[in-house]
């Protein structure tokens, strides 16, 4: 079933940098109103100024399970009618296992999995009945083609990011059942130029180009959306899964 997005409110989490501030400026450029959450001031700050009106802001650190709540609480007082979550945020730590204190890996690991994982699972839940009472809306869960075949640098976002595309599956299983009029999405998302991937990788896609995809997705009501260089990986995975796991080692 096809989705209109003229007109939501949206919540978008890592919404004002990278591909969080593209799927922003997109929303807005397509009728919506956004919630976008993020921890720079100066970035919530630049886009709300840029779409005055059409964009508020929330500062929340997501790794924090108490701001999550907080955030979630606010959420569900001040904006009643949100009827698309957008879960975007996300971090990624590049380590060797082997090579740093384990000290100081459990700390990046703990980080990781707060950040892709706990407040995902958080935020959904939290704001699932606010979705469900809403005539039409949805749900979709930014992952990676890590997901599918991890890769050795990147051990704890690839687990964070399988943990994330399992349990998106399920609540769309859940939904299906009992409120079908909420639509749960996930976008497998390939390379994309940021911050985070800065010096990593080659063939790239733009933060607009990733955005764009995600929303046309979205409007065509995909419960997958393969994004970029991820549909060869999907094609590659069917047919030969040890190659697709020797490909992103």
């Amino acid at each position: 079933m096809s989705l209109s997005l003229h007109g939501r409110t949206a919540l978008v989490t890592g919404g004002a940098r990278g591909i969080g501030l593209e799927l922003s400026r997109q929303l807005v450029a397509r009728g919506c109103r956004v919630i976008a959450v993020g921890q720079s001031l100066s970035h919530l700050a630049a886009l709300e100024q840029a779409f005055p009106g059409a964009v508020v802001t929330r500062r929340a650190d997501l790794s924090s399970r108490a701001k999550v709540d907080c955030l979630v609480a606010d959420l569900t007082r001040d904006h009643p009618g949100i009827d698309l979550l957008v879960n975007n945020a996300g971090v990624q730590v590049e380590m060797d296992l082997f090579a740093l204190p384990p000290a100081q890996s459990t700390e990046f690991a703990r980080h990781e999995i707060a950040t892709n994982l706990d407040s995902v699972v958080a935020l959904t839940l939290g704001l699932l009945p606010v979705l469900a009472r809403q005539e039409r809306a949805a749900i979709v869960t930014i992952t990676s083609g890590l997901a599918i075949a991890p890769k050795a640098a990147s051990p704890v976002y690839g687990a964070t990011k399988a943990a994330a595309r399992s349990f998106t599956r399920a609540l769309r299983y859940q939904c299906q059942r009992a409120a079908p009029h909420l639509q749960v999405s996930e976008a497998i998302m390939s390379l994309v130029a940021t911050d985070m991937t800065e010096g990593r990788g080659s063939g790239k896609i733009t933060p607009a180009q990733a955005a764009d995809a995600v929303l046309a997705g979205l409007e065509r009501g995909q419960a997958e959306i393969w994004v970029g260089k991820a549909k060869l990986l999907r094609l590659v995975n069917r047919l030969s899964p040890g190659l697709a796991s020797r490909l992103l080692r």
